[in-house]
């Protein structure tokens, strides 16, 4: 499979079975997601394994958006050693939120090709998330990845496939 074809292959998993995610599979993802490149290879990113009947629980009880996986991965950044674009270090960029963003996109495709899905989930409260498993006060959760096998019934939402042209938003200078 080409790189394009696994990406085309990969949708938001809306439902899951409720088959456990092996190890060897899990230790692939989180491998991916640690090779995942980040701002000056700062690695800011803090990975949770959500897994226990009681977290997930608790989990299910602040977002609906777990929808029956075995696994979560909880994915926060320490704000203390993320970069910061020393021109306008104030206001310009911190790359905590790309960081996480580039790890969680090859956690994503790793677990595709394990023949797993999953959802990037950013609808939960960050607070109160952190409080639940006790993130320390200087990392920021920044999205859920439920992680699992994909139920026989799920499938990708009617507009997956949609795309905007190239030309609608790219523009050569």
């Amino acid at each position: 499979m080409t790189f394009l074809e696994l990406a085309k292959s990969r949708y938001s998993v809306r439902k899951f079975t409720d088959q456990k995610v092996e190890k060897e599979k899990l230790d692939k993802i989180l491998e991916a997601g640690n090779i995942a490149p980040t701002a000056k290879n700062i690695q800011p990113q803090r990975v949770y394994v959500i897994q226990s009947e009681e977290a997930l629980k608790k989990l299910s009880e602040l977002t609906p958006c777990v929808f029956g996986a075995s696994t979560v991965i909880l994915l926060a950044y320490d704000k203390q050693t993320e970069w910061t674009n020393p021109f306008e270090s104030e206001k310009g960029i911190h790359s905590g939120v790309e960081d996480v963003s580039i790890v969680a996109t090859h956690m994503m495709l790793e677990a595709t090709e394990q023949g797993l899905g999953t959802c990037w989930v950013n609808y939960f409260p960050n607070s109160k998330v952190e409080e639940l498993f006790d993130l320390p006060d200087n990392e920021k959760s920044v999205l859920l990845l439920p992680v699992g096998y994909i139920a026989e019934d799920s499938k990708p939402t009617a507009n997956h496939e949609s795309c905007k042209s190239l030309n609608e938003y790219v523009k050569y200078l």
